[in-house]
């Protein structure tokens, strides 16, 4: 397995079967700069009671970390999908963090 490490910021993701979470993570100081999940206060009252496992909840999860991405002036990443196939959760993740103008 390659490592996506490198000098560009990562987008990491994990997916469970109940939430989705998505986090920026500079790997030079080993620090992560923003993060997104389901489990969130604002992504809870847009999901309105429904589950956190499915693609509509990664749509959201994309959007949010494009804004808090754009908040601290980051506008490029490495998309770190965590072993997880580009297909369903993971591609909406990826293609609603793009449509907000994060750029991988």
């Amino acid at each position: 397995m390659q490592s996506v490490r490198g000098d560009r910021l990562r987008l990491s993701i994990f997916r469970s079967t109940s939430h989705i979470y998505a986090q920026i993570i500079n790997d030079i100081d080993g620090k992560t700069l923003c993060s997104a999940s389901t489990l969130e206060k604002e992504v809870r009252e847009q999901l309105a009671g429904k589950h956190g496992g499915n693609s509509a909840a990664a749509k959201l999860v994309g959007q949010r970390i494009a804004e808090k991405a754009k908040q601290a002036d980051i506008t490029s990443v490495v998309f770190d999908r965590g072993g997880f196939l580009y297909h369903g959760r993971t591609k909406a993740l990826a293609d609603a963090a793009r449509e907000a103008g994060l750029e991988f």
